[in-house]
This record gives structure tokens, sequence and C-alpha cells, in this order.
């Protein structure tokens, strides 16, 4: 990485993401805070600095096509590249989410969402991620993504979820896809699991730390050049797709 690390989180003004800008922000990196909400994104960005963080607010809907051109723009003026992009923003869906009722209108939501805005935002992204000598993206994703673990008798994913399971099992697919296009590039590509995570996703009934549940992300975000692509891991190691 270069002395000039420059990251954008995504979903950052809060729980998950925010830690994960925290994180990176105390290695010395200066850090993209991507949110949505102005106001929130503020206080953000403004607790960041607080605390020694070289930040900076990114308007950022991962849904809308401007505003994530617009978002790639101020990232470039500010900063000229980019070295890591963490997909972090996400949603988990309107309840209930059992398959044999659950809204169409939910699962479009949680894959445009959870894998358009990814793959938006990751597309949007690349041409400044080229431009960075150890460029990374990390995928934040969920142990309920995975297929094996989900189909692995006395294993727990949690409820039923037949909008943001699936979405996050498209995630980890898509991550595969953008690794065996990349592989011959010096861009690594991974899919992070945070773990059951408190945080507003779940009525904070986690029993991780957010700041617990970022400590994979920021692991994937300084990678060495060596690392692997592709693959998608927790704290514990890799994690089976």
């Amino acid at each position: 990485m270069s002395e000039q690390t420059i990251a954008l989180v995504t979903g950052a003004n809060k729980g998950i993401g925010y830690e994960i800008a925290a994180g990176l922000g105390a290695l010395g990196w200066r850090v993209g805070v991507g949110a949505r909400d102005e106001e929130r994104r503020g206080v953000a960005v403004a607790k960041l600095r607080a605390a020694g963080v070289d930040a900076f607010g990114v308007p950022l809907d991962v849904t809308d096509d401007a505003s994530v051109t617009a978002a790639a723009g101020l990232v470039e003026d500010r900063a000229g590249h980019l070295d890591v992009l963490v997909n972090n923003a996400g949603i988990t869906g309107n309840a209930p989410q059992m398959p044999t009722t659950v809204d169409v209108a939910t699962v479009r939501a949680a894959v445009e969402t959870n894998v358009l805005g990814v793959i938006r935002v990751t597309n949007t992204m690349l041409p400044l991620l080229r431009s960075s000598a150890s460029p990374r993206i990390v995928n934040m994703s969920s142990m309920v993504g995975s297929l094996t673990l989900q189909t692995t008798p006395g294993t727990e994913t949690g409820p039923i979820a037949a909008a943001y399971a699936p979405s996050k099992t498209f995630l980890n697919a898509v991550t595969v896809q953008y690794a065996k296009e990349l592989h011959d590039t010096n861009i690594l590509i991974n899919a992070a699991c945070p773990g059951y995570c408190a945080t507003d996703l779940n009525g904070f009934r986690g029993v991780r730390t957010p700041e617990q549940g970022a400590a994979i992300a920021i692991r994937l975000a300084t990678l060495p050049d060596d690392g692997p692509s592709g693959s998608f891991f927790d704290d514990a190691g890799e994690v089976p797709w």
C-alpha cells in the first residue's frame, strides 16, 4: 500500500461500516465515509475526525446510478485514486420472509441493495482502484449466505429469510465471478462474514459488537499482494460457500 492509502466504505455512518472506517482510519489511512443520510454522515465524519481519522464524507446511495457516479467523482477529486473499497451497505428487508408468503418487492429490494448496489459501486470505482498499486475489494456478506451451512443439519443459520439470506448467497456468487475475471490483475476481492453483531439491522440482538464485526473486513482490506482472492472469510478462517 502507498503511504497515502485511500479507502471508501459504503454504509459507513453507523454500525459495522462505521467501525470499519474507524479501524482503517486508525492505520493512518484516509477514509471516505459513504452514506445516504446527510445528517448521519456528517455526524460520523465529525466523530471520526475527533478521533484522529482523516475522514471525508461521500454522499452515496448504492441503488442510484447518478449518486454512485457522483461519489466516484468526489473520491477522484478529493484523493485522486482508491486503494480499498468496502461494500458494506446492506439491508435485511421487511419481515416476515417465509418463502411461501414473502412479498416479491421485499426480495427485489434486498437484491437491489445487497447485490446490484455492490455491482454498481464496484464497477464505477474500478477505474480508481486500477490506479492503485495494491487494490482490495471487500464485500460484506453473512454466514446465512452459505448454502453449505444452510443445508448442514444442526447448523444454526438464523430464521428463514427468503429475501436477505439468498441476497447474500447471490453476493457470494458475484464475488467469485469478479475474482475469476480479475484473476490476472492485482485486484484482490473477497467476501467477509462479520458474525452476528448487534446493529439496527437485527434490532441489536446480535452477540458481537460492531467493532468485532469490522475486524475481518479490516484484515481483508490489508491483505498482502500474494493474499487470497475469490474466497469467503470470518474471524476463524475460510467459510464454505
